[in-house]
């Protein structure tokens, strides 16, 4: 699991460095940034999932 996590966690911080580098072409946002906005969206689907999952049926 954990030389799964590492590669899941280069591979984002990758496409986070080349999505701000490309986004706004003559200035680059920070890799901090990007990586940030995906992992803020992946937490909040991640509680929301485990939320639906322990509501009452």
């Amino acid at each position: 699991m954990l030389p799964t996590a590492a590669l899941l966690g280069a591979s984002l911080v990758s496409l986070a460095d080349t999505v701000g580098r490309t986004v706004i072409a003559p200035a680059q946002l920070p890799a901090g940034l990007m990586t940030a906005l995906v992992g803020a969206a992946y937490f909040v689907w991640l509680l929301w999932r485990s939320r639906g999952a322990r509501a009452p049926r």
